[in-house]
């Protein structure tokens, strides 16, 4: 990971007037695959991503789940082996950011595929490679599809899944303003970051309910938070405490109290207020109650907070000393297609034309600090420790889901 900061896409790198997101993908994360994951051990120059696992050499887990796979077990257990030996706790984050998600999804459908090649593994996912994750909004949706399990050994979806997710399901959950002003208005994703005014809202949450509901049950059973592979930190903020509530599966492991289902963890981390409504949720138990909004309210960049659940979870984590002993990565939902705004535009705005602005500004410049602070926490290995994905740059689009 030599000279590999934690960085933005600078403007220069990215020219085009007009890209997709199968593009943007392979440019950022050509990045990332020869800074990062391939080849963190400068002294060594070793690859933490195996190129061939040997499932002769593998250790299988002590408990099979019914109908496993004993390929796949022996599988999953060399990679666990070779984590062991890599001694890095490798984090994955995702911010939310509604439909912009679509980009958050390519890149990691494009990271997948990445893994299998380098691995030769064409079984390989991401939840093979990170042992915590982190998200928030519709980084939080991807968070759980990408660790959720129905047999405690496979993840349930592939990272492409996640992507296809919106582009199914997006027009259901946002819809722009038919009357946007804006030249592109045709493009849903133009008009959903332009802001305007958006489907009903309990229509919406209704759409979003069913989708998750079909994604998160298995065989009539609501999946939990114990049904996933890795630690997982998902945060919504509740009306009802004023303060946010993060969702751990940390935390269900040791009691029911805060075990919470899949589909309504998801459902309420991307409660957008005037998108989505709150939500009113329970624990499986029933004895820990959450009015939700959406997660980015409390922590549009949740990095911080896996950072901090690994670094005093030492029951998980008994060998971490320090941020030293962490590989992150955190990938923003892009500001690129942000507008920007001159003296002569704003100054004549009533409040209601600062509403939808403020939002995102206060979402993407708390973001910023996190990433900032993040970056600063890391001191000397940041450039080999920690790597941010932010796309910053003006572009037209050409989007499948456009």
């Amino acid at each position: 990971m030599k000279g590999m900061a934690a960085r933005r896409i600078p403007s220069s790198e990215m020219e085009e007037p007009s890209i997709d997101t199968d593009k943007l993908s392979y440019e950022i994360f050509s990045i990332l695959e020869s800074k990062f994951l391939f080849g963190y051990d400068d002294q060594n120059n070793k690859l933490w991503v195996p190129k061939q696992i040997d499932s002769n050499k593998a250790t299988p887990p002590p408990v099979s789940p019914p109908n496993g796979n004993a390929q796949t077990l022996d599988a999953a257990a060399a990679i666990s082996s070779i984590k062991n030996q890599r001694g890095k706790i490798c984090i994955l984050s995702i911010d939310g950011g509604g439909m912009r998600g679509v980009l958050s999804g390519k890149a990691l459908a494009y990271l997948e595929q990445a893994l299998k090649t380098k691995s030769g593994n064409p079984d390989a996912r991401i939840a093979d490679y990170f042992d915590v994750a982190a998200g928030t909004g519709v980084g939080g949706i991807f968070t759980a599809m990408l660790f959720a399990t129905k047999d405690r050994c496979r993840p349930i979806f592939a990272a492409d899944d996640t992507w296809r997710l919106l582009a199914d399901q997006g027009r259901k959950f946002y819809r722009g303003s038919s009357s946007s002003s804006s030249p592109s208005s045709g493009s849903l994703l133009r008009r959903i970051f332009r802001g305007g005014s958006s489907r009903s809202g309990s229509t919406a949450a209704a759409a979003m309910e069913r989708a998750m509901k079909e994604a998160f049950t298995d065989k009539g059973r609501s999946l939990t938070l114990k049904d996933t592979l890795k630690p997982l930190l998902i945060p919504c903020y509740d009306l009802s405490s004023t303060a946010p509530f993060l969702f751990s599966r940390a935390d269900a492991l040791e009691t029911d109290s805060y075990d919470f289902r899949l589909w309504e963890v998801c459902r309420a981390t991307a409660a957008e207020p005037g998108r989505v409504g709150p939500l009113q949720l329970r624990s499986v138990d029933g004895q820990t109650t959450c009015m939700a909004v959406d997660g980015g309210a409390a922590m549009s960049n949740p990095a911080a907070a896996a950072i901090t659940h690994v670094l005093h979870n030492k029951q998980e984590f008994p060998f971490v000393r320090g941020v030293e002993d962490l590989l992150v990565l955190s990938i923003g939902s892009g500001q690129f297609l942000e507008p920007s705004y001159n003296y002569e535009q704003v100054k004549g705005w009533k409040a209601k034309d600062w509403a939808r602005p403020m939002a995102r500004i206060s979402s993407d410049g708390s973001a910023d600090l996190i990433d900032h602070s993040v970056a600063m926490a890391f001191g000397q290995c940041r450039s080999a420790n920690y790597v941010r994905i932010q796309a910053e740059k003006h572009l037209r689009w050409s989007c499948p889901v456009c």
